[in-house]
């Protein structure tokens, strides 16, 4: 690996923990075609898909680390929605990778397309009062907390995502959830859901570990990095931008599938 090559990757490594961070997802969305596209746009080795899929994975998992000890004081990580939601998902995305293997890849994207249009619709719902209700006094359904979960963690089970971008919107418009309690506890459950991609990727050799390092010292650096900037940012600034971000992959996927 040459200076140009561990720059390229840090530099992908490093923008997409940031946003991680601050927006309360894995990352994988945007680092995915970022690893997939880049490097060979810049004259580099082009990554396999299951190489991208595999360093992302692992880079996730430690993006959402960086990100949940940024957050862990100041009352925003909500103990019962991460164990609730946490144990659904780690049940729910087990089921739906096993379950991947019996799906057509036709299946599987439109699975992914349908689950990432409900998402970008969801964001653009009027969310009127979530952001006035203190933090200790912040409430949920918990069974409908977990059954939502479980839901996203079959889905992203059957697509290999973490499902952090199905996770936001059910949080803020379903559970009326707070925007940087969502984003900071949203952290921590995609944290637990990360455990078995990056498990399952590293037992398959699907990590090429050289550029997965690089991506993760970067994500160690960025994620708390972003989670600090996300603190300061006002809450509709952070929405409109979850917003955007799902939409895009929402888009991205159906242009895909189509």
């Amino acid at each position: 690996m040459d200076l140009w090559f561990v720059t390229v990757i840090f530099l992908i490594g490093f923008i997409g923990s940031y946003l991680s961070g601050m927006l309360g997802i894995g990352g994988s969305i945007i680092k995915y075609p970022m690893l997939l596209y880049i490097p060979p746009i810049l004259g580099l080795t082009a990554f396999s898909a299951h190489e991208v899929s595999g360093i992302s994975a692992v880079q996730v998992f430690f993006a959402t680390i960086g990100g949940v000890w940024a957050y862990r004081k100041g009352g925003y990580l909500n103990k019962n929605l991460i164990l609730y939601m946490g144990a659904s998902i780690l049940i729910g995305s087990f089921i739906g990778g096993f379950g991947s293997q019996m799906m057509s890849e036709e299946g599987i994207n439109f699975v992914y397309g349908i689950l990432a249009l409900v998402a970008a619709i969801m964001m653009f719902v009027p969310k009127k009062g979530i952001d006035d209700l203190p933090l200790d006094q912040v409430t949920f359904n918990k069974w409908l907390a977990a059954g939502l979960a479980f839901i996203v963690g079959v889905g992203s089970g059957i697509v290999g995502a973490a499902g952090a971008f199905l996770l936001v919107p059910i949080m803020l418009v379903v559970l009326k959830i707070p925007t940087r309690m969502t984003i900071a506890s949203s952290l921590a459950i995609t944290f637990i859901s990360s455990i078995g991609a990056t498990v399952g990727k590293v037992t398959t050799g699907q990590v090429d570990y050289g550029p997965a390092l690089i991506m993760v010292i970067a994500s160690l650096i960025a994620s708390p990095l972003g989670a600090k900037a996300g603190k300061k940012i006002n809450t509709k600034v952070l929405q409109i931008a979850l917003a955007l971000l799902i939409l895009a992959t929402a888009i991205k996927i159906w242009i895909d599938i189509l």
